[in-house]
């Protein structure tokens, strides 16, 4: 008997076979620069995903859309998971990424980067990450020098950012209620004019359309409220980097990194937020601090892990 097989059906076979093959048996065994390689490709395929989607649905509108088309966009779905898959095995086999992958709006994707992207021998204070992360507000780039960050690095720590937001209200959220907490404070500073200088030279060196709401905000002394999302943002990740880095450095040297500079030598700085889940990180000391965050700034409190709590509010040191 033959089987009569469609064209669309026989170009397409080769993904069929991708997919039933069973790489998460191997994913242990990938390099950090093909796991790089990897989370990008994940993401130019999830955005072309619903590029697609997006246009197969318009077209649907109109017409009925052809069998080939839908077969596509099934097969990039799949793929998408299956990248997923494997990035989530690859995870599970290291402790640092099961750690990070225990945080609220942390999962296989971004642990994978984080881990593949962050060399901790290269890193003895979480400085070093921020400056390759691009959250040094001190490195300039100019025209015809090399980027001083890692343009990767960077886009995975704005996704971590805009996924602690999204979890801001799940029930076991740690910081996206840091986040939520720094806004408020991004606000009141805002509302006090504590930013004009900064809304000053924006409007000195940045182009704005007319009639637009950013530069009524700079008009009026104040940062737009995107701007004011984007620093909590950026606030809340320099913080969870610095928790990345105290379990990065604990798994490799069986030991706390030196404190941050900013809490041995500038004044005002003194309240150390404990890293959550301190359990999976094998021989941790037990007796570590733990941060409990309920609503607004002024119920951000410190909770030792014995003892009864402190009245003392907590200002997270990063910025």
């Amino acid at each position: 008997m033959v089987t009569i097989t469609r064209p669309e059906e026989a170009l397409l076979e080769p993904l069929d076979r991708l997919l039933k093959v069973d790489v998460q048996s191997a994913a242990v065994t990938l390099s950090e620069g093909e796991i790089r390689f990897l989370v990008d490709l994940y993401y130019q395929i999830q955005e072309f995903r619903k590029s697609s989607d997006n246009q197969v649905r318009s077209l649907g509108k109109e017409q009925e859309p052809h069998e080939v088309l839908s077969y596509v966009a099934k097969q990039v779905t799949l793929i998408e998971g299956q990248i997923k898959r494997v990035l989530e095995a690859w995870t599970s086999a290291d402790p640092l990424a099961t750690w990070a992958k225990s945080i609220t709006g942390i999962g296989p994707v971004i642990s994978a980067g984080l881990r593949s992207h962050i060399d901790i021998e290269k890193a003895p204070t979480v400085g070093h990450i921020w400056r390759f992360a691009g959250l040094d507000p001190t490195d300039t780039w100019g025209k015809g020098q090399k980027r001083p960050w890692n343009a990767q690095l960077k886009t995975l720590c704005w996704r971590l950012g805009d996924s602690f937001v999204k979890f801001q209200n799940h029930p076991n959220d740690t910081y996206g209620k840091i986040y939520r907490a720094r806004r408020a404070l991004e606000d009141e500073r805002n509302a006090a004019g504590l930013f004009a200088e900064q809304a000053r030279v924006s409007l000195e060196t940045k182009r704005f359309k007319k009639d637009t709401d950013a530069l009524k905000h700079y008009q009026a002394g104040r940062l737009p409220p995107a701007r004011l999302l984007l620093r909590a943002e950026r606030y809340t990740v320099k913080l969870f980097l610095s928790h990345w880095h105290e379990a990065a450095w604990w798994l490799r040297y069986g030991e706390r990194p030196v404190r941050p500079y900013v809490l041995e030598h500038i004044p005002g700085h003194h309240d150390y937020i404990g890293i959550p889940n301190p359990h999976l990180l094998p021989g941790y000391p037990e007796n570590q601090d733990r941060l409990i965050v309920e609503g607004s700034r002024k119920d951000m409190v410190w909770f030792p892990a014995e003892g009864s709590p402190p009245s003392l509010p907590v200002s997270p040191s990063h910025s």
